[in-house]
């Protein structure tokens, strides 16, 4: 009985616990850098443990080398973010984008508005920037491949421990470029680190092997059964739920879908890891989910 209270909690409790305790223990914490890490890595253990003790599919549970692979690939993926994604976007891309907003006069952000409310702000224009960055990833080839998006794909066991997946080429390209926007065109400043916070930890949540409530929270933002739709090994079912921390723009723009996941991944087989590294020069032959159109 108290197993069963206890999942009922993690269904509908989980989510909007996780990403609220992660805005205030940031608003606490904000000028302090071991805030990012700490939570970061926080969340994946309680989701790595939850998934572990109440998984949605037991067939999805990684066997220790393979969550140690994963976990790997987890870590590298921050400190990528840390030593040579943040210090190139600092040379090279915030001052294009902070001229952008200087030469245009853009001076919009509701710096008066309360911290949440800005950071909220933030989260979902971050995020539509993403859905279409993301959805343009999956239309066009050539932006499939040299992102390097068909990695994250080819996984066919998903866990939270896979949001961070990512290849290194999409980190730098693609993944961090939404919230330089929004914090250095629009002009949102701190409130882009909430919201990349709160980025995370529903990014987490959307690819964790566990049993969420869909009914109120996933009508803003993603919840598990939806990213794990969009990592169909069917094309049509890949092309919906772009939204990877907010499903509010797939449902305004017509490409949500509320269907069933029968098997996730690229391909009828998982390729090796070297494969999936190569994957932005060479695509296993039985991939099924790359885009069909290459330019237009």
């Amino acid at each position: 009985m108290f197993r069963d209270i206890f999942q009922d909690s993690i269904k509908f409790g989980l989510q909007p616990f996780l990403l609220c305790a992660t805005f205030i223990l940031w608003w606490l914490n904000q000028n302090e850098l071991w805030i990012y890490p700490i939570l970061a890595i926080g969340i994946q253990l309680i989701l790595g443990a939850l998934e572990y003790s109440f998984p949605a599919r037991n067939e999805w549970l990684h066997n220790k080398p393979y969550k140690i692979l994963l976990s790997c690939i987890f870590v590298v993926t921050y400190v990528l973010t840390a030593i040579v994604v943040l210090p190139l976007y600092a040379q090279y891309v915030n001052p294009i984008l902070t001229n952008i907003r200087i030469s245009i006069g853009f001076d919009i952000w509701p710096g008066s508005w309360p911290m949440a409310y800005q950071v909220l702000l933030a989260f979902f224009l971050s995020e539509f920037i993403w859905y279409w960055l993301h959805r343009a990833e999956h239309r066009w080839q050539w932006l499939w491949r040299l992102s390097g998006h068909g990695s994250h794909h080819a996984f066919k066991k998903l866990g939270a421990i896979n949001a961070g997946a990512n290849h290194p080429l999409e980190l730098l390209l693609v993944l961090s470029l939404p919230s330089a926007i929004v914090e250095l065109v629009l002009g949102a400043g701190l409130a882009v680190a909430g919201s990349t916070l709160l980025v995370l930890t529903s990014a987490y949540l959307a690819h964790s092997n566990l049993v969420l409530n869909e009914k109120v929270v996933g009508w803003l933002f993603t919840v598990n059964k939806h990213h794990i739709h969009h990592h169909s090994v069917v094309h049509a079912e890949s092309n919906t739920n772009f939204g990877c921390a907010a499903i509010v723009w797939d449902r305004i723009f017509g490409t949500f879908s509320n269907g069933r996941t029968l098997e996730t991944g690229v391909a009828p087989t998982e390729p090796s890891l070297w494969e999936i590294f190569m994957m932005p020069i060479k695509e296993p032959r039985d991939v099924k989910t790359a885009p069909r159109n290459r330019w237009i």
